[in-house]
C-alpha cells in the first residue's frame, strides 16, 4: 500500500498528471453516455483510433518540438501536403503506390527542415515562421491538386480500418511504434539534448551541445511523423483534398498543453498522448450527449456548431485548468531544488 501511495505521490507531480487526470474523466464520461458494452466494443475502439489516428500522430510530432523549445502551427497544413503528394504521384506519374507515400514523407521532411531552418538559423519567429508557411502551402497543394480528387485501392484503405488478429485496431499499432520510438529516442544522446536545449539553448551550447543543430533535427523527426500522419490521413479519407487539416495545427498545440507539455524541456510525449486522447474523447462524448437529448426530448434539434461550441468550452476549461496545474508544480519544483542547494550547502560548510 505504501508503494501505490508512493508511486502516487510521485506520478502527481509529474506534468503528465493533470493530462491523465482530464483523459480519465472524458474516458468517464464516454463510458457513461455509451454504456461500458458499447464503449468497448472493437468496432468502436477501432473506429476511434482509424479516425483520430493523424490527429494523435502530429500532436506527437508537435510535443517534440515544444520539448525542444519551439513550435509549428503549420503542421496540419503539412498533413494535407502529404496527402496530395500521395494520391498525385501514382495518379499522374503513374509511379507504384509505395513511392507516393515516400515521396509524401519526403515532402513533409522538405517543409519542416525548411521551417527548421527559418527558426533555427535564420532566427524568425517559430509562430510567425510556421503561420506563413500555413499560406505558402494553402497555394502549393493547389497547385498540386486543383479540387478534391483521387482514390486508395479498397484493400489499403480496409487494412487500414481492420483489426489486427481481431483484436487490435491497426491505426493504434501506428501510434504505438511512434510513441515506443520515442522511449528508445528519449534515452539517447538527442533526447537528453533536446531537453537541455528546450530548457535553456544558451546553457545547452556552453555544455557542448549545439542548438541549432538539435533543433533542426527535431524539425526533421517531426517532418518524418507528420508523413506518417499524412498517410493516414489518406488511408482514412481514401481520397485526396488539398486544403483539410488545417486545424490540426491549433488543436495539436492545444492537445499538448491540455496534456501537460510546458514550452521547453517540460513534460514528456506521453503528455501528448492524454492530451490528444482528452480531445477525442470530449468530442465524442459531446456528440453522444446530444444524441441522447435529441432521444429524451421530443423536437429537440441543435446544429453541429452548438456541440462545436460546447466542446470548444469544455477544451478551454481543460486548458486553464492545465496551465494553472502547470505553473504550481513548477514553482514546487523550484521550491524543492532551493532546498536541496541550500541543505548541500550547510553539509559542504
Amino acid at each position: 500500500m505504501n508503494g501505490i501511495q508512493t508511486g502516487f505521490s510521485r506520478f502527481r507531480r509529474t506534468p503528465a498528471f493533470t493530462g491523465a487526470v482530464l483523459f480519465l474523466i472524458a474516458l468517464l464520461l464516454n463510458i457513461a453516455m455509451q454504456g461500458p458494452g458499447s464503449f468497448f466494443g472493437l468496432g468502436n475502439l477501432n473506429t476511434l483510433f482509424s479516425k483520430n489516428t493523424p490527429l494523435i500522430l502530429i500532436t506527437l510530432a508537435q510535443g517534440l518540438l515544444l520539448i525542444s523549445g519551439t513550435l509549428d502551427i503549420s503542421i496540419g497544413i503539412q498533413l494535407a501536403l502529404v496527402n496530395v503528394v500521395v494520391i498525385m504521384v501514382p495518379q499522374e506519374w503513374g509511379w507504384p503506390i509505395g513511392m507516393g507515400w515516400v515521396m509524401g514523407i519526403l515532402a513533409a521532411v522538405a517543409v519542416s527542415a525548411l521551417c527548421g531552418f527559418l527558426v533555427s538559423v535564420v532566427r524568425l519567429p517559430d509562430l510567425l515562421a510556421s503561420f506563413s508557411l500555413i499560406y505558402i502551402l494553402r497555394g502549393v497543394n493547389v497547385l498540386i491538386m486543383e479540387s478534391p480528387q483521387g482514390k486508395v485501392p479498397s484493400e489499403l484503405y480496409k487494412a487500414y480500418d481492420s483489426l489486427v488478429g481481431g483484436i487490435i485496431p491497426a491505426s493504434a499499432l501506428v501510434v504505438l511504434a511512434v510513441f515506443l520510438f520515442w522511449l528508445y529516442l528519449k534515452r539517447t544522446r538527442f533526447g537528453k539534448h533536446i531537453y537541455a536545449v528546450g530548457i535553456n539553448p544558451h546553457n545547452a551550447f556552453a555544455a557542448g551541445i549545439n542548438p541549432v543543430a538539435t533543433r533542426m533535427n527535431a524539425f526533421l523527426l517531426k517532418g518524418v511523423i507528420t508523413g506518417i500522419g499524412g498517410i493516414c490521413l489518406t488511408l482514412m479519407t481514401a481520397s485526396g483534398n488539398p486544403l483539410q487539416a488545417e486545424d490540426y495545427g491549433l488543436r495539436s498545440l492545444a492537445a499538448c498543453i491540455i496534456g501537460g507539455l510546458g514550452f521547453g524541456g517540460w513534460g514528456s510525449l506521453s503528455c501528448a498522448l492524454f492530451g490528444a486522447g482528452f480531445l477525442v474523447l470530449i468530442q465524442n462524448a459531446v456528440y453522444y450527449f446530444f444524441n441522447l437529448l435529441f432521444n429524451l426530448i421530443p423536437g429537440f434539434q441543435v446544429s453541429s456548431y452548438w456541440q462545436n461550441m460546447v466542446s470548444d468550452v469544455i477544451i478551454f476549461l481543460g486548458l486553464l485548468m492545465t496551465i494553472l496545474t502547470t505553473k504550481g508544480q513548477k514553482e514546487a519544483l523550484k521550491q524543492v531544488i532551493v532546498r536541496q542547494f541550500k541543505r548541500g550547502e550547510r553539509i559542504v560548510k
